[in-house]
């Protein structure tokens, strides 16, 4: 999963958004991870009482010694089943496995944070414990960065995470197709899974961002400071020539747009999920002078970007 960052240097390829949830131990942060697979729980001695769905107590006898990447299901919800697939949004509790003081809290915040989809490919250690719980239910996740150079004076976590909602991301755009598309514009044709392909029509930048939707799809508006899972080809408006697709990697990429080149966050932000929107992507918006791995400097370059969630 990945997208083309904000910042140049070298072409830097951004993962997943790892907010707290994943920071603090899904497989995104360092520590001592064994890569694997663990069934069932794999974890004891930690419990939580409250109303299901809601801030939970968590109880465990301190210090508690962590295993990084164990888990054990402290509350069973009683919502909806979080299947294959599915994006789910969580609240989260961290607490100091020595003290047991809460250390950080996403409770508070306005919105869940919601990164995590459950698939083998992007939380292994925690597929099979995750899928088929229900909406409400919480999760206890051991994390220890002893072990991986951290200078943090806490260094072993115990994470509550409790799921708050689920829902199913879309594969492709999705929408009404827009047809009275300008003339000059490059063409875009899809094949049966709507990877798109490019014909540049004789196309010649004319140095501002274009923001063309080529399907309006019905879902929320994304706003400016969002996260946003999407399908994406880039090509060199120069020649045609493709530089990089989340399609031929198999998997949608996730991404921040205040991390992305600005021509992504002007001409994403406003549109809805659910869309397909054609990015012609200048160089002061995109890389400017400094040359990219496969973009050369100075370069124009355009996208297709399938708009799949927001969060």
């Amino acid at each position: 999963m990945t997208i083309i960052a904000r910042k140049s240097g070298s072409t830097r390829l951004l993962g997943a958004m790892t907010a707290l949830a994943l920071c603090l131990g899904l497989s995104a942060c360092g520590g001592k991870s064994d890569g694997g697979s663990h069934s069932g729980d794999t974890m004891q001695g930690v419990s939580a009482s409250g109303k299901l769905g809601s801030k939970p107590d968590i109880s465990f006898k301190t210090p508690f010694k962590v295993e990084n990447q164990t888990h054990q299901v402290i509350q069973n919800g009683d919502g909806e089943v979080i299947r294959d697939g599915d994006r789910v949004c969580t609240r989260s509790l961290a607490l100091d496995a020595k003290t047991g003081k809460v250390i950080n809290s996403t409770w508070d915040q306005s919105s869940p944070e919601c990164s995590i989809v459950i698939s083998k490919k992007s939380i292994p250690a925690y597929y099979d414990t995750f899928k088929g719980l229900k909406v409400n239910s919480t999760v206890a996740v051991g994390i220890d960065e002893s072990g991986s150079g951290s200078s943090k004076a806490t260094e072993s976590y115990i994470m509550a995470l409790t799921f708050v909602s689920r829902s199913k991301n879309l594969t492709r755009a999705q929408g009404q197709k827009v047809t009275d598309l300008p003339s000059d514009l490059p063409k875009i044709s899809l094949d049966d899974k709507g990877k798109p392909s490019l014909d540049l029509n004789g196309y010649q930048p004319k140095g501002g961002l274009v923001v063309q939707p080529l399907i309006k799809g019905k879902g929320a508006k994304v706003g400016q400071h969002q996260s946003v899972s999407a399908n994406y080809t880039g090509w060199l408006a120069s020649d045609g020539k493709q530089f990089d697709s989340s399609w031929d990697r198999g998997q949608a990429s996730d991404f921040s747009l205040d991390q992305v080149v600005k021509g992504w966050q002007q001409g994403l932000a406003g549109q809805t999920v659910g869309s397909q929107v054609l990015l012609i992507v200048p160089p002061d918006l995109g890389y400017g002078s400094q040359q990219q791995q496969k973009i050369p400097a100075n370069s124009t370059l355009i996208f297709v970007v399938d708009i799949l969630a927001a969060y």
